[in-house]
């Protein structure tokens, strides 16, 4: 009899370590069991080690942050000498952060196939929230060489496809998805208890979070709330008091589900923006909140505008939704109901690991 055929092995070059960032993990990290059981063995070699993940944002540890550097450049030296054992080479965002694109050409050179995914626009020169230093260190042109090399792109936003599209013609836009199995609704939709107004994200994206002291501080002259803030432990609110919470991945899907109304404030003017995928805004509403949203970018491909959540551009129609929700459990729930019904169907797990399976299974059997 023949044998059973092999198979095929993929190797996921990242940043950062598994299971900790979500732009890793609620985008193509939750899909690695499906393609394990569809016949693709998946090895994943990340820069940064644990040790390093967990101190690379803090203040202050200098030397163990270029000893963890140092690490990550010796790693990478290894996989330049392995990937040719690898049918497929999946690299997320860049293979090393710092200077020309001379490990991706590597890379490039010694690799059977290559997917290439994005989920930012890192290549922009002026990322106002980016640490001014690092930011003349980083490698800029890596994204784009790794969209001109790849056999395939796969891009998170319409946006970022037009982008990817000027340099490969095989490019594929799958926005963040969400786990509906693991996130799922809790809220009651009542106000008896006070209401909490959530917010989640990164200590270097809660600056967008301050959009709203204004808003924020007039409405807590009018009504009782909670701010909640999940992912920055040191935010700070002038005015107003918030609970804040760091993130880990036992307490994120727990901490969300006490949020009754979820936010999601970006700048206008600022082009970082239109790489976002809306991921703050899916999470909410994958938990049935009701969720208000800057009108900027994929948003209004998210959210559709008084039917599963609100797009705003103004601090008047910030506070007037707000208003609106809080006194109002009944379209809290209607809302929400509709939001969740949105992710289920469009931004689900279950919806698009197909397509993940076919760009996997097209480069690797070309």
């Amino acid at each position: 009899m023949p044998s059973a055929e092999k198979n095929k092995k993929i190797l996921v070059i990242c940043p950062h370590p598994e299971g900790y960032v979500p732009g890793q993990r609620l985008k193509y990290e939750q899909y690695f069991e499906h393609w394990r059981q569809n016949g693709f063995d998946v090895e994943v070699s990340s820069f940064m080690s644990e040790s390093m993940q967990k101190i690379v944002y803090k203040k202050g540890f200098l030397f163990p942050k270029l000893a963890g550097t140092i690490y990550g450049y010796y790693n990478r030296i290894n996989d330049i000498f392995r990937v040719s054992s690898y049918d497929v080479v999946y690299v997320f965002l860049w293979v090393t952060p710092f200077g020309l694109p001379f490990s991706e050409w590597l890379i490039h050179k010694c690799s059977k196939k290559i997917i290439y995914d994005i989920d930012d626009l890192v290549f922009l020169k002026n990322i106002k929230h980016e640490n001014k230093i690092l930011s003349y260190l980083k490698g800029k042109n890596k994204p784009l060489f790794m969209m001109k090399k790849a056999n395939h792109v796969i891009a998170c936003t319409p946006y970022l496809e037009n982008i990817a599209k000027k340099y490969n013609k095989n490019v594929t836009d799958i926005s963040s998805t969400i786990n509906t199995e693991a996130y799922l609704p809790l809220n009651s939709y009542s106000n008896n208890d006070e209401i909490i107004i959530g917010w989640s994200g990164s200590h270097s994206t809660s600056q967008y979070l301050k959009l709203l002291s204004k808003v924020l501080i007039e409405l807590r002259k009018k009504v009782k709330f909670k701010l909640l803030v999940i992912g920055d432990e040191h935010f700070e609110m002038e005015g107003l008091q918030a609970e804040v919470y760091p993130w880990t991945a036992s307490n994120e899907i727990a901490l969300l589900q006490k949020i009754d109304i979820g936010v999601y404030p970006l700048p206008l003017n600022e082009e970082w923006v239109l790489g976002k995928s809306g991921l703050k805004a899916l999470q909410y509403m994958a938990l049935g909140i009701p969720t208000i949203a800057t009108d900027v970018g994929c948003n209004n491909r998210v959210i559709t505008n008084g039917i599963d959540g609100f797009l705003v551009s103004t601090e008047f129609e910030w506070a007037e939704k707000l208003e609106y929700l809080i006194a109002n459990p009944l379209a809290r729930q209607a809302i929400g109901k509709k939001a969740r019904e949105k992710v289920l169907t469009r931004f689900s797990v279950n919806v698009n690991q197909s397509k993940y399976l076919e760009i996997l299974e097209n480069v690797s059997n070309c």
